[in-house]
């Protein structure tokens, strides 16, 4: 990939995105949208990739848009680089291909995360912070509005009253404070927030089948819109029906039994159960 405004590199299953302008905080551009989308496409399409970390370089994860465009920032008209589909956000195009993946997404926030900096973590499946990580959902103090679907997202991750407190504020606040609010699973040290986080890439990577894990990550976000339990359960039944007679779960139950490492070898690419994906089906043709 020709990319300029992030790294993507895969190593032992593992791929890694960082936000590379690391002079300007990995301010979000355009190009970044554009070359994050792409390396999410990738990973998705790479059957060695099974875990994706997202970091940023330098002491920032994200401090959010790049405004050096002043007041036309979100003026999309305005803009020099205008074009079709413009009236689209640029972040919710990201959460939204981030939302569509089969592999599971890691955000190891290694500094200040503001703006669509912490909104994009939001359909990253597990946020882990560095103790220097800030973060704020600072939008209503530039005027704008909360972007990158976080209106959805947010709440169903920490919760509306939360979510509220820190939209209506716009307030910047610690990790300590994003722990205690369910934004991120655990804060660790800065030297220690790569290792903690490709940890839990191997560990995932290591032990679990790609197909059962897919089905399960949009098992878990489509559930999220589901207005009774029953709509899990007849994904549930589904999804039981056709992996209870699979290679992988003959792999896993022997693999428990010997007491080995198990070797999945379905392919989340060319192996998902046939009702997959069962959200765009239609009731009536």
């Amino acid at each position: 990939m020709d990319n300029q405004d992030i790294l993507y590199a895969v190593k032992d299953r593992i791929a890694t995105v960082t936000l590379n302008r690391p002079d300007k905080l990995n301010a979000f551009t355009r190009r970044m949208r554009d070359e994050l989308i792409g390396a999410f496409a990738a990973a998705d399409a790479d059957d060695e990739v099974r875990v994706v970390i997202v970091t940023g370089a330098g002491r920032a994860f994200c401090a959010g848009a790049d405004l050096s465009s002043g007041p036309a920032t979100f003026d999309y008209a305005k803009r020099d680089d205008a074009g079709q589909d413009d009236h689209r956000d640029g972040g919710g195009r990201v959460s939204l291909a981030i939302y569509a993946l089969k592999k599971p997404v890691i955000a190891a926030i290694n500094g200040p995360a503001v703006g669509v900096g912490v909104t994009m973590t939001l359909p990253m499946d597990i946020r882990i912070a560095s103790s220097a990580a800030k973060f704020g959902f600072v939008f209503a103090r530039r005027g704008i509005v909360p972007e990158a679907c976080s209106s959805w997202f947010l709440p169903k991750v920490v919760g509306v009253s939360r979510a509220a407190e820190w939209l209506y504020t716009g307030r910047v606040f610690g990790a300590d404070e994003a722990l205690a609010g369910g934004l991120v699973s655990r804060v660790v040290a800065p030297d220690q927030l790569m290792p903690a986080a490709l940890a839990l890439a191997r560990e995932i990577a290591d032990n679990t089948s790609a197909v059962a894990l897919a089905l399960a990550r949009q098992m878990l976000w489509r559930m999220a819109g589901a207005d009774h339990p029953m709509e899990a359960h007849k994904v549930d039944s589904r999804g039981i029906f056709a992996m209870g007679a699979s290679p992988d779960v003959r792999e896993g139950i022997a693999a428990f039994k010997e007491k080995r490492a198990p070797r999945f070898g379905m392919k989340a690419s060319s192996d998902m159960p046939a009702f997959y994906p069962w959200w765009e089906e239609r009731p009536f043709k």
